[in-house]
């Protein structure tokens, strides 16, 4: 499938890049001080990203895009029954597609097996451009089987998946970078897009503010299902990031993280079952 190769290839030039830009603006316009050192936390969250990618290769060989691919071709999905013009059926699975996305981090939250997995992207105690790629193997595979189910669904456009995917992790490695964005262009951006500063809300050691603004890509979802929160309590450059103090050192290590989500530790579900308590306010935790 000559075709699918190419896409590969245009989504691994598509991420460098945008990742290489990023990476040269956080040492230009650097939004917060950083309470580690690069190499420490990179090479782990790297890890992450090697491993990943190589897991998701042996046991889901042809992709997202792949999956678009066969759906079209066998003719499945909602988009094989009703008649669309194409433009339209793209943007409607581009649309879905973000959702979905939106969802399934929502849902890490609230689930608490979820949730043991999600946490190792959250206990990273800084937040740059390599946190984007800071996620477990096993959420990896589970995202990958929910957006593939979607992709199924509907049998979406080739092209919509493709540039999807491109966008996915292009807004991912920008919303993560620790990058200080004029305050007016963040107020521009945030109206469509995840920002920076909107998202590093999200790793605010504060429950309230952890659990509110999902978007990983277009802002609208959160402020649809008012999870939207405008700034964090303390500020940009006095909030708290990550879970507690002694995961974040624990967390530069990769052995420890990878295997965070089989301790029996405390975190925000005290209990394995039931509903977090998430819905009043706290003061953070203590770092």
């Amino acid at each position: 499938m000559p075709e699918y190769l190419d896409t590969n290839t245009i989504r691994m030039l598509a991420f460098a890049s945008i990742f290489a830009v990023m990476a040269c603006l956080e040492v230009l316009l650097p939004r917060r001080e950083l309470s580690t050192a690069r190499p420490r936390r990179w090479s782990t969250n790297w890890a992450f990203l090697i491993l990943d990618a190589v897991l998701v290769r042996l046991i889901f060989p042809i992709g997202g895009v792949g999956l678009a691919y066969l759906a079209v071709s066998e003719g499945w999905g909602v988009f094989s029954v009703f008649e669309l013009p194409g433009w339209l059926a793209g943007l409607i699975a581009f649309l879905v597609l973000d959702f979905a996305v939106w969802f399934q981090h929502w849902a890490t939250h609230k689930v608490p097996f979820l949730w043991r997995f999600h946490k190792v992207h959250h206990v990273d105690g800084d937040v740059d451009v390599t946190t984007a790629l800071r996620f477990h193997p096993v959420e990896i595979l589970l995202s990958f089987l929910w957006k593939g189910a979607v992709i199924l669904a509907l049998g979406a456009p080739v092209e919509a998946v493709l540039v999807f995917e491109i966008v996915l992790n292009g807004a991912a490695v920008f919303n993560h970078a620790n990058v200080a964005l004029p305050r007016w262009l963040d107020r521009v951006l945030r109206i469509v897009v995840v920002t920076p500063d909107m998202h590093r809300v999200h790793h605010s050691a504060r429950i309230a503010e952890t659990d509110s603004n999902y978007g990983f890509n277009l802002a609208i979802w959160d402020r649809l299902f008012s999870t939207y929160t405008a700034q964090p309590a303390d500020g940009h450059d006095r909030m708290q990031i990550g879970l507690d103090a002694d995961s974040a050192i624990r967390a530069r290590r990769f052995g420890w993280s990878l295997i965070l989500p089989f301790h029996r530790q405390k975190n925000r579900f005290p209990q394995e079952t039931g509903a977090p308590q998430h819905l009043q306010e706290t003061p953070p935790r203590q770092l």
